[in-house]
């Protein structure tokens, strides 16, 4: 049997207990230092590990993924979760985001994409400042991504896709389920026979099977709406047995490769919510409930993400320990099993420790939604109380 996981990937787990005041105060001190950390003009400073291909030319990252409109967001979460109310003007500082980043797409070929582009950004200024303006905006931002060739959560119509059913709860307007049916025929028509799809990326084309850039990913946003779907029973069977084709199953642990073809480089698969168990467990938790062979896998993906351990040096959610904690608050909501919000609450208390120890050791802090120190505070609030919606996919 081939390697499950790397152990080089990931960390010993620590042996801090949970404490709700312990981690209530860790919370406020990832907030209050990127609340320090922000600049009216230069909004939060890039980080190294994020200055990627693309960065902006002014250096200036606005998105839903790793700029300030991903940290917003996580302000507003925090919020409604009572455990912090920032000192500065959420809702103003968003709603002046939108036309700068026209000007200045986080990524190159962003465009209207959710995590990158202008529909993350209108849909937190929205969030935290609704008007018609910014609702007539986001539909022309949605409409123009329901045929974007990349088939894939971060910048593909499945994006926008949540963002048009988050819109749909907040307003009840037609034209945002009209704007998800669009997509979801898109999507759904260039699926592969196997049930997969391939992705444009970058002037790659890959099949991923993952949360961030592939099946998973995909599925998520197609069953976030299963009235709208014109076969809901078909998707969710089709996805139940794909998934379960992929996993690479060895006793109570099963684990998914990041593409079809198994790994480029011969490395065992990644543990991680963009690639790997810990997304594929958060994205498809919450379909095919009575399914008992389908909780059988999912449950022996979370035991890998257990045993893997947190992710070396990185508390973040898309390649981080709060995105892997994630998945077990999502067999919590499935399971009501309390050993999953232990787990999770263990994972919590471990993140917290590392973004305290990264941002000691660098003498700052990474402030991005996806890839950040807040990341860590989102995962701690919602083991407060079970909160088992991922950050920035199911809370939009």
């Amino acid at each position: 049997m081939a390697a499950l996981y790397d152990p080089a990937r990931h960390e010993r787990l620590g042996d801090v207990e949970w404490s709700a005041s312990r981690a209530r105060d860790a919370i406020a001190e990832i907030c209050r230092d990127a609340e320090a950390a922000f600049d009216r003009e230069r909004l939060w400073p890039l980080h190294p590990g994020d200055d990627e291909p693309g960065t902006p030319a002014d250096g200036i990252l606005r998105g839903l993924y790793v700029g300030a409109a991903g940290m917003l967001h996580a302000f507003a979460r925090l919020i409604d979760a009572g455990v912090y109310v920032p000192s500065i003007d959420c809702a103003a500082i968003a709603g002046g985001l939108y036309e700068p980043a026209l000007a200045s797409p986080d990524e190159e070929g962003a465009g209207a994409s959710l995590m990158a582009g202008t529909s993350g950004i209108l849909l937190v200024a929205h969030r935290l400042a609704p008007s018609s303006d910014a609702a007539d905006a986001l539909a022309g931002t949605i409409a123009a991504n329901v045929k974007h060739p990349s088939n894939e959560l971060l910048l593909g119509a499945p994006g926008t896709m949540l963002a048009a059913r988050a819109m749909h709860r907040r307003t009840g307007e037609r034209r945002f389920g009209e704007l998800w049916r669009a997509s979801a025929r898109t999507l759904l028509a260039r699926q592969n026979p196997d049930r997969l799809w391939t992705q444009d990326l970058y002037g790659k084309r890959l099949r991923y099977l993952g949360a961030a850039h592939g099946f998973a990913g995909n599925l998520r946003a197609l069953t976030g709406a299963p009235e709208w779907l014109e076969d809901p029973a078909r998707v969710h069977e089709r996805a139940v047995a794909t998934a379960r084709a992929r996993a690479i199953i060895d006793g109570p642990l099963a684990s998914w490769p990041a593409l079809d073809t198994g790994s480029r480089t011969g490395s065992p698969p990644r543990v991680q919510w963009c690639h790997g168990a810990a997304g594929i467990v958060t994205s498809l938790a919450a379909i095919a409930e009575g399914d008992e062979r389908h909780s059988a896998l999912l449950l022996a993906g979370g035991e890998l993400v257990w045993r893997a351990g947190p992710l070396a040096g990185n508390p973040g959610l898309c390649h981080g320990t709060a995105g892997n904690g994630f998945a077990f608050l999502a067999l919590l909501a499935r399971t009501s099993d309390e050993l999953w919000l232990t787990r999770a609450r263990a994972f919590a208390m471990h993140a917290l420790e590392q973004a305290a120890r990264l941002r000691a050791t660098a003498g700052r802090g990474r402030y991005t939604l996806f890839t950040g120190d807040i990341a860590a505070a989102l995962l701690a609030a919602a083991c407060l109380h079970g909160d088992a919606g991922f950050p920035g996919i199911d809370d939009l």
